[in-house]
């Protein structure tokens, strides 16, 4: 087994958990004192492309001098990164995935029972969760203890969350996260797996108001103490300019999935044609409906007024969107119930000061107020959506007006360091606070002590996505 850990920017020390080849799980180095606050954050990837508003966050909070320290369960898929990951300080932690094979998932158990007192009667409530997760939890429980880490922060209710609940039980840290669209959204979604989740939290923040309000009427009590903290913007990135001089280009930027609502924009686009307005459309992205939004295009011969440009990096998105008359959002709930909780790019257009158009979808009115901050159109509405294009395109005067009040909004409500400061707020408020699943009576299971005597002859192999159950 390789050491199965990569550094960004830098390798770990040698006293790192993670082992080297043939060699035990050694007990990690010993406890480093704390700063007032010391914070893991954890990611199922990083970086990720589409995900710069973590990135933006986390540069937030160091430039206060909070110490960060990120902890990915997945190294990078993507091939473009955006050129600001380069200013993160913190050091990055990939977690070993070798859960796989019995014997590095039991020498990652016993590591932790060496270090943590409880570890076996609290391992206990993780029956039932993904072998892997509950080893990345072990590994990152170790490792938080001994860099006197004060508190884990997730991403996403999904996998990242699962690992940094576990840990937060083995080692009485406490835990947060943010919840944010696909994780509460989608069909695949576990009602009861994120019910515990915001049960367990110390506290449970969410990017819109809408999410707010979605996750109370669904989980009742278990989602009353949810929190909204916008995602932010540094504004000194985004220096607004005047939209009342541009070619009549609309721009177009996400993931190509259904819920970006592109196909629609195509068939917007289709409508312009036929009304005879000048306009140049370019889609900047990758996704899986890449090949299909193509043969859209070419079906209906708009070649010469619609692009697939791919990904390009923020730098140039920037340019781009500042060259644009319009910055369309064509946002829809997709069919597997997935849907944007509140598109980053689109805050990002309106504080540069391109005029948008976007849907009524999630926590998009509480930003784009039509007639007042953008155009608001129905969603998997293209002849709603190729009015509002059109009116942007040939009213400059509407552009300018919109494009101010756009601005101001974006910087009352999504500054990066305003908003950044009330995730800290709520970070020390919950400052040595038990998670719930630690409380007297939550603590019922019995005692896992012997629970690796239970595998002595068994297969050393396990399926990765076998759950503890199955493999004791």
């Amino acid at each position: 087994m390789s050491s199965g850990i990569l550094s960004l920017p830098f390798s770990p020390t040698s006293h790192s958990l993670f082992p080297t080849p043939n060699s035990r799980f050694p007990i990690p180095t010993p406890f480093i004192p704390p700063s007032p606050m010391s914070i893991a954050y954890v990611l199922k990837r990083y970086p990720r492309y589409s995900e710069t508003f973590v990135v933006s966050e986390i540069l937030a909070h160091e430039a206060t001098g909070l110490e960060i320290k990120i902890f990915a369960l997945r190294p990078p898929m993507d091939t473009h990164f955006q050129d600001i990951i380069s200013r993160v300080k913190a050091p990055v932690r990939y977690l070993p995935s070798g859960a796989g094979r019995r014997t590095n998932f039991w020498q990652a158990l016993q590591a932790a029972a060496d270090m943590l007192p409880q570890f076996w009667s609290r391992l206990a409530m993780a029956a039932g969760e993904p072998v892997q997760e509950v080893y990345q939890a072990a590994l990152l429980a170790c490792e938080a203890v001994a860099q006197g880490i004060t508190h884990f922060h997730a991403h996403f209710g999904t996998s990242a969350t699962t690992v940094a609940r576990l840990a937060s039980h083995f080692t009485d840290i406490p835990y947060t996260f943010t919840a944010h669209a696909k994780d509460i959204f989608h069909e695949t979604v576990q009602p009861d797996d994120l019910r515990r989740k915001l049960n367990d939290a110390a506290a449970v923040v969410t990017v819109s108001d809408y999410n707010m309000q979605y996750l109370r009427q669904q989980y009742g009590e278990s989602a009353a103490s949810v929190q909204r903290i916008y995602n932010g913007l540094d504004l000194e990135q985004f220096a607004y300019a005047e939209p009342r001089q541009r070619p009549p280009q609309i721009l177009a930027v996400g993931r190509l999935v259904e819920k970006k609502g592109f196909g629609d924009l195509i068939k917007a686009c289709g409508l312009l044609v036929q009304r005879q307005v000048e306009f140049r459309c370019n889609l900047v992205g990758t996704g899986e409906l890449a090949a299909e939004l193509q043969a859209q295009i070419e079906a209906a011969n708009l070649q010469p007024w619609v692009s697939l440009v791919g990904p390009q990096p923020q730098r140039e998105i920037k340019r781009w969107v500042q060259e644009a008359a319009v910055f369309a959002a064509p946002c829809v709930v997709g069919s597997d119930g997935n849907r944007d909780g509140l598109p980053t790019v689109l805050l990002e257009a309106m504080a540069l000061g391109t005029p948008c158009v976007s849907t009524d979808v999630t926590g998009i009115p509480e930003v784009l107020q039509h007639e007042v901050t953008g155009l608001q159109v129905p969603q998997r509405d293209p002849v709603a959506l190729a009015l509002a294009l059109e009116r942007l395109l040939r009213d400059a005067h509407l552009r300018v007006s919109l494009a101010t009040q756009a601005r101001q909004q974006i910087e009352a409500n999504f500054d990066i360091h305003t908003n950044a400061a009330q995730l800290r707020r709520v970070f020390r408020q919950v400052g040595g606070k038990t998670p719930r699943s630690q409380s007297p009576a939550a603590v019922k299971a019995d005692s896992l002590n012997h629970a690796s005597s239970q595998v002595s002859g068994s297969s050393n192999t396990t399926e990765p996505n076998s759950t503890l159950q199955e493999v004791r």
